[in-house]
């Protein structure tokens, strides 16, 4: 499937934030790699893989080299993943970096970032290089060994001499919720 490629540095639609104490804007990390983490914590693949990669992310990389930001990006069961619950789940899964609340849509159950960047469902990970260019936008499971020799090649690229040709990797046009992933 075809998707339009994302803006240079996309923006964020957060409602609220968590693990930190002022909102973030993406234009405000240029100089390192991003990793938005789009989560959702009823989704048995984010659960079981998306975030605890993320955490694994957040230890293995300087944070000077790599921001980790988690976006709890709700597109099902609205009514139980309200703020408490989610406060309760950072807490519980001790996730300690930046997560935002994808703001909701009031025309649509997709909130606003993830129909803005065109994520495909949870979990999704998108990769910023250190100007702000989308590397990657991956849907599901991705492998730690791949996603760690991406982000190892992404934090060694000199700053303001970067390709903005985003990483390949393969597509899946799957629906519903799974052991790996939630789709729209």
């Amino acid at each position: 499937m075809n998707r339009a490629p994302l803006p240079v540095t996309p923006t964020l639609h957060v409602s609220r934030w968590y693990n930190t104490p002022k909102p973030i804007a993406l234009d405000a990390l240029r100089g390192r790699v991003v990793a938005i983490h789009a989560f959702q914590m009823l989704c048995p693949g984010c659960v079981t893989h998306g975030l605890p990669q993320a955490v694994r992310l957040r230890e293995a990389f300087p944070e000077d080299q790599l921001t980790v930001i988690g976006l709890h990006t709700v597109f099902e069961h609205h009514a139980v993943m309200g703020p408490e619950a989610l406060e309760a789940f950072i807490h519980e899964y001790r996730l300690a970096f930046p997560i935002g609340v994808d703001e909701a849509d009031s025309h649509s159950p997709v909130p606003k970032t993830m129909a803005a960047w065109g994520l495909r469902g949870t979990p999704s990970l998108v990769l910023l290089d250190q100007e702000g260019h989308v590397q990657l936008n991956h849907f599901g499971r991705i492998d730690d060994m791949a996603l760690g020799a991406i982000v190892g090649a992404l934090v060694e690229r000199p700053f303001k001499a970067l390709a903005a040709e985003p990483h390949a990797l393969e597509e899946r046009d799957e629906v519903g919720c799974g052991g790996d992933a939630c789709a729209v």
